[in-house]
């Protein structure tokens, strides 16, 4: 993966979204769910999933949470690892349109850790994001 990142750091990183998930606005489905970015620059944003009663409205933990990045520590931020984590013991893997904001922000071996059926897992991007949009900025 990009950078060793210590497993305890991970499991760190793992609380840090668990308690952003007890601040989730999700009044219709119930579904709390909290990401912890952890930036390259050492700091650790987190994020909540606010639903709305249109449900298209919604935002998940994972954009929130990179959406105050950006705010937060400007355009050029990086991921350097993400957790997400729900309440709810299901297991949850990034939605589609959350793997390509998080894509759009990490490099293609940054660690991403969410709950599956035995446990939490920790997969590189790329491996539960094959095939992301890009574009090249740097031309």
């Amino acid at each position: 993966m990009s950078e060793t990142i210590r497993t305890e750091r991970l499991a760190a990183l793992y609380a840090d979204a668990v308690s952003a998930a007890e601040n989730s606005y999700s009044p219709y489905s119930k579904f709390r769910v909290g990401a912890a970015l952890l930036l390259t620059n050492g700091q650790v944003v987190t994020g909540t999933n606010v639903e709305n009663v249109s449900y298209g409205l919604s935002i998940c933990s994972e954009r929130s949470a990179i959406a105050r990045a950006v705010a937060e520590h400007g355009p050029g931020m990086r991921i350097a690892a993400i957790a997400i984590a729900n309440l709810n013991g299901a297991a949850s893997t990034p939605c589609g349109a959350c793997r390509q904001v998080i894509a759009e922000f990490a490099d293609a071996d940054t660690p991403v850790l969410f709950p599956a059926a035995d446990g939490v897992r920790t997969f590189a991007l790329d491996q539960i994001f094959p095939l992301a949009f890009e574009a090249d900025l740097k031309k």
